[in-house]
This record gives C-alpha cells, sequence and structure tokens, in this order.
C-alpha cells in the first residue's frame, strides 16, 4: 500500500501552503495498492518532534477504501473527522515552534467501518484499530516555520 502527494515527496519540505504559515489547507494526497478486501481506511497525520507530546493534527476515519485521490483541501470520500490535538476536528497543518519537524502522514487499511462517535481522538481510533490493520503506509513532510533560526 502507498501514500503519496503530488506536493511534496517522502521525507521533503511541506509546501507553506499546507502550514499555519499558509492557507493552512491538507495537501491532495493519493493512495494505491490498498488491499482489495479492506473495508475503510484511517488516515492519521502527527509530529512526533513536538515539545510535550506527539501532536495530533489530522484523524480521518471510516474512509471509502476505493479512492485513490484527496483533493487539495479536502475530506477524503466518507471520512469521518476525529479531534485533533488543537481542540477541535479537521485538519490543522505543521506550525512548529522551532527547528524542522517530521509530519507522518499513516494510512491504514482496515477489515471494519467504525461505530465511533464523529469527534473520536487518535487514541480511540487507534484502539478501535487493533486486530483489524490489513495494510498500512506512510509519507513523512518536514517543515520549519518561515523566519525559524536553526535550532
Amino acid at each position: 500500500m502507498k501514500i503519496l502527494s503530488s506536493a511534496f515527496l517522502n521525507n521533503q519540505q511541506i509546501p507553506s501552503i499546507y502550514t499555519c504559515d499558509g492557507e493552512n489547507v491538507s495537501p491532495p494526497l493519493s493512495f494505491s495498492e490498498v488491499p482489495k478486501n479492506a473495508k475503510s481506511l484511517v488516515l492519521i497525520v502527527d509530529d512526533p518532534d513536538a515539545p510535550a507530546k506527539i501532536w495530533v493534527h489530522w484523524v480521518v476515519f471510516n474512509i471509502d477504501p476505493a479512492i485513490s485521490e484527496v483533493l487539495q483541501n479536502s475530506v477524503p470520500k466518507a471520512g469521518v473527522e476525529g479531534m485533533t490535538d488543537f481542540g477541535k476536528p479537521g485538519y490543522g497543518g505543521p506550525c512548529p515552534p522551532a527547528g524542522t519537524h517530521r509530519y507522518f502522514f499513516k494510512l491504514y487499511a482496515l477489515d471494519t467501518v467504525f461505530n465511533l462517535p464523529q469527534n473520536s481522538d487518535k487514541k480511540a481510533v487507534e484502539e478501535a484499530m487493533k486486530g483489524h490493520i490489513l495494510d498500512s503506509a506512510e509519507l513523512i513532510g518536514l517543515y520549519k516555520r518561515q523566519g525559524d533560526r536553526p535550532a
């Protein structure tokens, strides 16, 4: 299974339009080689380099497994947006306090569809995923705030 973006390559800089320095909209994504028996997909975007904890930027579950493309500034088809560490559902772009941070776009193919509340957080979604993951893929983007001094 693969997750890619036409906006940035793996381990490369995320354009500022997708961050708090720009329009703070979600980047375009494409999914491929999803297992044929997948019933849903989950997308989790987080930053393990945040100072206090792994910061959650986007949680989307129950995504249609037939989807191959997510347009910029849109929610994946049939996807339900969960709660982020910004205190609300929806995409929250990179906005690191200092230095270059890594943003992990993690895609999971599942053998089930969740019956979770709409504003479920990453912890609840990951707990529900246990024993249901058929495959996974990851895309890492990097971002350093404009005008930030080297750490």
